[in-house]
Order: C-alpha cells, then structure tokens, then sequence
C-alpha cells in the first residue's frame, strides 16, 4: 500500500499539478489538504477519470481536506464529533479532519491550524484543536477495544484497525526540521507549547515515517513563496506521516517528492508518501 499527503493550497488552481502527479504516481490514496473548495464544487471527474474515489469535507476558500482511494473507502467519517460529540462542534466549523479505511488501516487525514502568531487567538485555537486531537485518537482507542458481550452501546467508528495519521500538521517538531532554527522558540509551528502538544499526540504510540530512512536535516517539505525560499532550500518539515508501531514495522520507505514544488505556479508543500 502507498500513501501520500500533499497540502495543495487550493485544489482548482493546482488541479493539474495533483492530476499528472497522480498519474505519474498512482499511490493508492491521497490526502490533500487546504482544498479550498465546497463540496459541491470539488472537481472530482479528472480524479475519476483516473480511477480514484474522492470523499471530501470543504469549504469555501479555506481550509478543506479530501480523501483520493482507489479502491472504495469503508466507515469514512469528518470532523472531531463523531468521536468527541458536542465539544467539537465549534471545532468543525473549520473542516480540516477526514478519515477512512483500506485494507485494515485506518488513514487520518489532518490539516492542523497554522497559529498565525504567537500568543494570538488564533496560536490559541491551534493548541486547542491538538488537545482535541489526542481526545480524538484516545476515544478512537477505546472504540477499537472489542466491546463486552453485554454491551448494547455502539461507537460511530467500532472497529479496531492500524493507524496512519498524515498531512500538514503546521509543526517542526525537531530543530532540523527548520532551515535554521535560530529563535524559533519565538517562532509560530516551533514552540515549545505546540511541539509538546504534537508529542502528547504521539504518546499513542505514532512514530514519524520519514525518520525511520532519512535522520538528517536539510529535507524539507514547505518552502516560503518569498525570498527564493524554494531554490536555496530555506525550508520547514511540516507535512508528516506517523505511524502505528505495526505499520511502522511494515514501511518500506518514506520520501518527500519536492518536484511538484519546481512547477509554475506551485503549492508552497510538496507531497510526501510512504509505502508499507
């Protein structure tokens, strides 16, 4: 099985990039994030045309996450509620979750919020959404564990299954994960506080794909539009894909494809894929 995650920074304006990726590496699911689009309005026929299912969860010109399989994914649910009922309500306004499974894995989709600015609202929400993901991953737990034979209760995602979580998760969580990490303890997606509530996530047994081949810097998964970013190499390891300690045994490689990043007109992340 493959799988990749690529934030695409609006899926119409980078449709063509996304489809002659795929063509050119027909992973079997895709997770896309900042799709920027209603549902109603995702361009789902090139992605059929080319075999794929999409289920999506947009909106209009922000955020947005989708699921590109080609085999039909099973028990496909958004948002935090149907785990963390009312508490994430407030939460789902902004879709940035999805989630499906193939072949006995369980593949999380996430677009974590960038936080802005340090201190500011928008940092705060940021830490709030992760506490709500480790809530999140810790009921899909117990939702894993068979019931008792005397239970008549029903969770919305019952059955256990090994766990992938990918996409942009807005976070260096290692110093060589930023170009130069020079006060980064100021800097948004580097601070303590958020690299603590990344690993709180992790404490459910994740471990990072990409480390298990590469454990050196210099590779790089987001690029600032800005400043030739992207041609001196002046980037973030932001996009992720973790694994359960069962598929992290299974991974036979882990990569980031900075192609795409050299077209015109590009998203400011590259995709990044594993292969179990």
């Amino acid at each position: 099985m493959k799988v990749a995650t690529w934030n695409v920074n609006s899926v119409r304006t980078r449709l063509n990039h996304v489809v002659n990726w795929l063509q050119e590496n027909p992973v079997d699911v895709l997770c896309l994030q900042e799709t920027k689009v209603m549902d109603e309005s995702f361009p789902q026929q090139p992605f059929t045309e080319l075999g794929y299912h999409a289920y999506i969860s947009g909106q209009k010109s922000y955020n947005g996450v989708a699921l590109l399989s080609r085999e039909p994914l099973s028990e496909v649910s958004t948002g935090f509620a149907p785990l963390l009922g009312d508490q994430a309500i407030d939460l789902d306004e902004q879709k940035r979750v999805i989630t499906g499974v193939l072949d006995g894995v369980r593949i999380l989709n996430l677009y974590v919020p960038n936080g802005s600015s340090v201190g500011s609202e928008k940092y705060l929400y940021k830490l709030r959404w992760l506490e709500a993901l480790r809530n999140y991953l810790q009921a899909l737990g117990a939702s894993s564990q068979e019931p008792a034979a005397d239970s008549t209760s029903h969770s919305p995602l019952p059955t256990p299954h090994s766990l992938l979580v990918c996409g942009d998760f807005n976070i260096a969580l290692e110093d060589i994960d930023i170009h130069d990490p020079t006060g980064r303890e100021k800097m948004v997606m580097a601070t303590e506080l958020e690299r603590q509530a990344l690993r709180s996530v992790l404490e459910f047994g994740l471990a990072d794909a990409f480390r298990k081949f590469t454990p050196a810097g210099e590779h790089f998964s987001w690029w600032d539009y800005r400043a030739a970013a992207f041609r001196r190499n002046l980037g973030w390891r932001i996009d992720h894909i973790y694994l359960t300690p069962d598929l992290y045994t299974r991974a036979i490689a882990c990569a980031i494809d900075a192609a795409p990043r050299k077209l015109e007109q590009p998203s400011d992340h590259a995709p990044v894929w594993v292969e179990l």
